[in-house]
């Protein structure tokens, strides 16, 4: 009897280990939403815990100078009154599994900037940062009326001119790109402190640039 639960047990075991990873539908309004909701909780809850609280364990964010987020953000008191942001267009890989937003944030000074985060689902499908960037403004970028988003085609040849993804599991690195390469970004940054972010979309015949930020030298901290 013994011998029969265990041989049921490893079974059960194996069928576990074969079930194949969950697959999510490319929503940007998911998206849309993960960031509604972080706002919230910046206000509700404080800057620095919000941000905390919604990054995954390898997420990067300057500082200015790059820093592993959560190591950063737990040494951080939150500012008396939060920065406030929205998204104007959000970015969905084919596969549902990476994003990428942008958009705009007021400071309750009144100062004014832009934002870009790229998002990663995790294992239980939830929406986490891995890279949270901005730079202040003179003047606010004109918004549109209603936030749109926006699916990488699944279709097309091979995406020769996609980088390598970076390799994972060294803290403090840029975290690695999930296997699908319909939506690929990049971080650069030189040691002056300046940094280059950009984000490319398969069309189906090509990348295209949908996102290029360049931040000049020691310029805006986090959260801006």
């Amino acid at each position: 009897m013994r011998t029969r639960l265990a041989l049921l047990l490893l079974a059960a075991a194996a069928l576990v280990a074969a079930k194949p990873p969950l697959r999510f539908q490319p929503d940007p309004s998911s998206v849309i939403a993960a960031e509604i909701a972080f706002n919230r909780l910046a206000q509700q809850k404080g800057q620095w815990t919000a941000f905390a609280e919604t990054a995954a364990d390898d997420a990067v964010m300057f500082v200015p100078q790059k820093v592993v987020a959560k190591e950063w953000l737990q040494k951080q008191a939150n500012p008396a009154a939060p920065v406030s942001w929205s998204p104007s267009i959000v970015y969905v890989s084919c596969d549902g599994n990476l994003a990428a937003s942008t958009g705009n944030w007021t400071r309750p000074d009144g100062a004014v900037g832009y934002f870009t985060t790229i998002w990663r689902r995790d294992n239980k499908g939830r929406w986490q940062w891995i890279l949270d960037h901005g730079d202040r403004l003179t003047t606010a970028r004109a918004a549109p009326e209603f936030m749109t988003g926006k699916v990488a085609t699944c279709k097309g040849g091979p995406r020769g001119d996609a980088p390598p993804p970076p390799p994972a599991g060294k803290k403090g690195e840029m975290p690695p790109m999930p296997k699908d390469e319909s939506l690929i970004w990049k971080a650069d940054v030189a040691t002056d402190g300046s940094r280059r972010v950009t984000v490319r979309m398969w069309t189906g015949e090509g990348y295209e640039a949908v996102i290029d930020d360049q931040v000049g030298p020691g310029q805006v901290k986090a959260g801006s």
